[in-house]
């Protein structure tokens, strides 16, 4: 089968087409023809020799990638059947091997595709719409009449995640540049922060919850905007001691959190897309064997939505 690797962390020239042997599906596995990937942050960073690149770097040469969308084309699961459409995010995270024509999956991690939405857009619903699933759901438990600010929402993470806090019934800040911003207000955002030309600590306030998708320095301004007792989780970096100091001082629970993958969650998110209450951007979609290009865009942090490769 073909497959895209890595014989050393690098620039997006590192990623190389070949050949490499077809996977079998163990137990409680199936085996599926990968129709769409798609790429995050994380696989920008673990090529370029960090993100989770020292969880991986024994197993050299390596095939990157966690998303995908495909059909079933062997099954040792009876939860999937030859022929089934799915979609998930592959051992995150550990080593996905998504970039290939096959792929062996846990049947646990999988969700029936649904059959109003492509490959493509399938494919973009899985690390990034599982991160804001997860984080607003499992950890935030946002509620009805909460109010949440979340950082990037034309990113990848951030359309997800403005479309899933409006549909848990939160009044969603967001920000942007003024570019995005008829993208993100067509998300559900109730209020657009020009992060180019607007300090958001100065023009928002009394913030029940942060979802950080920015990092660094970026989680200290947050802190300015919670109200006693709210809560910031941000995915891309820790919380600094001094962050954490501030958090404390100010009776604010901060914390990092990490996605996982869930087949329970995937189908959650399934039912999103089904009834269209969760809509995925494709900013571009590549030709498998243009995953260089694919990367390089990627890390020019301009990007909206999602970016998807067909194979």
């Amino acid at each position: 089968m073909k497959a895209i690797i890595i014989k050393e962390f690098g620039a997006p020239s590192v990623l190389t087409l070949t050949d490499v042997e077809t996977p079998v599906a163990g137990n409680e596995e199936v085996l599926v023809e990968v129709k769409a990937v798609s790429i995050n942050p994380v696989d920008v960073k673990t090529r370029a020799g960090s993100g989770i690149a020292g969880r991986l770097k024994d197993l050299m040469p390596i095939i990157l990638g966690w998303d995908i969308s495909g059909r079933v084309v062997t099954s040792d699961s009876e939860k999937f059947k030859v022929g089934d459409d799915v979609f998930g995010m592959i051992n995150f995270p550990g080593y996905g091997k998504a970039y290939s024509t096959y792929v062996n999956v846990p049947a646990s991690q999988l969700a029936l595709k649904p059959s109003t939405i492509s490959h493509e857009e399938a494919a973009a619903a899985t690390l990034a719409a599982l991160t804001a699933y997860q984080v607003l759901v499992h950890h935030a438990k946002i509620k009805k009449g909460s109010r949440v600010l979340v950082h990037a929402g034309s990113g990848g993470v951030g359309h997800f995640g403005v479309q899933i806090a409006k549909h848990l019934g939160a009044y969603v800040i967001t920000t942007s540049s003024a570019a995005n911003k008829e993208f993100v207000m067509t998300l559900g955002a109730d209020e657009h922060i020009d992060y180019k030309s607007q300090k958001f600590e100065e023009v928002t306030s009394n913030i029940d919850f942060v979802f950080d998708t920015v990092g660094g320095e970026n989680i200290i301004r947050s802190l300015e905007v919670i109200k006693d007792g709210g809560r910031l989780i941000s995915i891309p970096t820790y919380i600094s001691e001094e962050a954490a100091r501030i958090a404390k001082s100010r009776n604010i629970t901060a914390h990092f959190e990490l996605v996982y993958s869930d087949g329970k969650d995937m189908e959650q998110i399934a039912k999103l897309l089904e009834q269209k209450i969760v809509i995925p951007h494709l900013d571009t979609v590549f030709a498998f064997e243009d995953m260089a290009k694919a990367h390089a865009l990627l890390e020019t942090g301009h990007t909206v939505g999602k970016i998807v490769l067909t194979l």
